[in-house]
């Protein structure tokens, strides 16, 4: 895993602005904390910074092609790089190194830009060719990993992050109201970037430019397809998909470990990986004040701890839980942390810093980390799913979900703003463009069609700003975190699996449950779904409270945006007194308050 930027500019000699360079790749290190590296010609320039996960002594970057007219920068894994490196090695290609770059490298010099179509895996890369003068952008299908780019006066700047491409003075800071429709609502909308001239390049596509322009194309769409396969097969096809995407992402030359919360999908992925990885290791979360002082909500019925033990034994892992501390998740500096790796504000809170705070405790002993990201969406594990009222309402079912976390995101912002964001209409815009993409499947009754276009939803949408917030809290503390569940091959046979077929049992996630149950205690076999924990403790919320006051007094630039009679109103409210909407609410407000002043941003509006 690594960070990468660069700059290409067909009328400015990049030779005489080293210093820009070097500032934009300064901003990966996180990313990439192991080495770092630049290329500089007279039309581009790109740097990387790197996470040594395979061959660790080759493989560094940039790296170019044996007549030193091409040039890779590249992040993230391709599972199949040995089997495209025979490949390659049989037309002709030879390799200095042991990795999986090299091999990207090789096939971008053998197939252009369709290397895309033939690497299984999450990457995104970037390719100088100096004999056309193009750079050509590619992100994997799922949108794993991240690439943003903008476009300028002679060409493009492009990075992992927003952050590598606001260090460079052409990018500007600018955001204007329409920019924040979608920091507000939310629907991860294709290409969204926050800053108003900044783009996302969207997963499964390959972005060329050219001193003529630029031009994109879709290598790669969640397509519709004909389900012929009973339930037998269909399960044991599950098995056999998802058995070999763990063994193909268990290949790294440092420590590995897998994430494991005591629920289906963490379990499955540990007993998966515990018949391939002698020693496994298996790290959870828990916040000191759960235990035996845990309290059941609307959507964690238990507390993870009795499960996660089970698991660990049954697949005979060396487990250990990082606990959390109220008086550590409260810091202003880490909450600084995550605004400074999301590059925007986006309230979640506790949610994210207790999650970054287990990454970092995990880096100290792995580099690599397996997750049950994405089988939720996958196999339609949430509680929204098999609710009537939210999956048949005219949204994203999760919108219309209610829950102590789904609140009113514009609730603290001020009245004439949420007057002209009107995001009540933005966000039923996003969802009539969201399913207009899906297709129908010829003879598809009205359940089906509506559980298809469900399902599209959250693996074209929330799953993607679930990958992206499991990405942010990783890299920032230089973990590499690897998602099974994402592979294109499972992701396209689950997908056309009809509804009933994914439910036989009449639960959630039967088609999971079935297909791992040989590698899991009977107990975690069973369990409901319980979502990632939030910590309990009202000293929580009365730092929220403190901190909010502070934010008051010092008369913030965060009231450019946020209300200032409403968090005056929720400063005198005891913790006791503080609902679920509040505690949002303070969360965004205290977000908005450290982005400013971290980022200087220019509202237009």
């Amino acid at each position: 895993m690594c960070g990468i930027t660069g700059w290409v500019a067909y009328d400015t000699d990049l030779t005489q602005h080293p210093d820009v360079l070097a500032a934009m790749t300064a901003t990966m290190t996180a990313r990439g904390p192991d080495a770092g590296g630049m290329r500089l010609r007279p039309r581009a320039g790109l740097g990387h910074r790197r996470l040594a996960v395979i061959d660790p002594p080759g493989g560094a970057q940039p790296m170019t092609s044996p007549d030193d007219a091409v040039t890779l920068v590249y992040s993230g894994e391709v599972y199949n790089f040995t089997q495209l490196r025979s490949e390659l090695a049989g037309r002709g290609h030879r390799f200095r190194t042991a990795g999986d770059t090299e091999v990207v490298l090789a096939g971008y010099l053998e197939w252009g830009a369709a290397v895309a179509e033939r690497l299984n895996g999450m990457f995104a890369f970037a390719v100088w060719d100096e004999r056309s003068g193009e750079l050509t952008l590619v992100r994997d299908r799922m949108g794993v990993k991240p690439l943003y780019y903008q476009e300028t006066r002679d060409g493009v700047l492009f990075g992992s992050e927003p952050k590598a491409i606001l260090a460079n003075p052409l990018a500007g800071r600018e955001i204007g109201l329409e920019c924040l429709h979608e920091l507000v609502g939310q629907t991860k909308a294709p290409g969204w970037a926050l800053w108003a001239k900044m783009r996302e390049v969207e997963p499964g596509t390959v972005l060329t430019v050219s001193a003529s322009g630029s031009r994109t194309r879709t290598y790669w769409r969640l397509t519709t397809a004909e389900h012929t396969d009973d339930r037998d097969t269909t399960v044991e096809t599950v098995r056999e998909l998802l058995s070999d995407t763990v063994r193909g992402q268990l290949v790294a030359d440092v420590p590995q470990c897998v994430l494991l919360s005591g629920g289906l999908d963490s379990s499955a992925i540990t007993g998966l990986a515990a018949s391939t990885l002698p020693g496994l290791r298996t790290y959870s979360v828990e916040f000191s004040d759960h235990g035996e002082a845990f309290r059941p909500d609307e959507l964690r019925a238990t507390a993870d701890s009795d499960f996660v033990d089970e698991v660990a034994t049954h697949a005979g892992s060396t487990h250990r839980t990082v606990v959390v501390d109220t008086r550590e998740l409260i810091s202003p500096e880490l909450r600084r942390t995550v605004v400074r790796a999301w590059d925007m504000p986006l309230g979640l809170g506790d949610i994210n810093s207790s999650l970054h705070l287990l990454f970092r405790a995990i880096q100290a002993e792995s580099t690599v980390a397996l997750s049950g990201e994405a089988a939720d969406e996958l196999f339609g594990g949430y509680p929204w799913f098999h609710h009537e009222g939210a999956r048949t309402a005219n949204t994203f079912p999760w919108l219309a979900f209610a829950h102590s976390i789904n609140t009113d995101r514009a609730a603290v912002l001020r009245k004439d703003l949420r007057d002209e964001l009107d995001i009540e209409s933005y966000v039923g815009d996003q969802y009539a463009t969201a399913v207009s993409k899906v297709d129908r499947l010829d003879g598809e009754d009205d359940l089906e069609r509506r559980m298809r276009v469900i399902c599209h939803l959250h693996l074209t949408r929330l799953v993607r700003a679930l990958l992206d917030r499991k990405d942010r809290m990783s890299m920032a503390a230089g973990l590499e975190v690897r998602v099974p569940f994402c592979d294109h091959r499972l992701v396209e046979y689950v997908y056309n699996t009809p509804w009933r077929l994914k439910t036989f049992d009449g639960r959630e996630k039967s088609l999971l449950r079935a297909a791992t149950r040989n590698v899991l205690p009977d107990s975690v076999a069973e369990r409901v779904k319980s979502p990632y924990p939030t910590v309990q403790d009202t000293g929580y919320v009365t730092a929220l409270l403190q901190q909010a006051s502070d934010v008051l007094a010092e008369d913030s630039d965060a009231f450019v945006l946020v209300d200032r009679d409403w968090a005056r109103s929720v400063v005198t409210l005891d913790a006791a007194e503080v609902t679920g909407p509040v505690r949002q609410g303070l969360e965004r407000l205290l977000d908005i308050h450290h982005w400013v002043r971290e980022y200087r941003p220019v509202f237009t509006f």
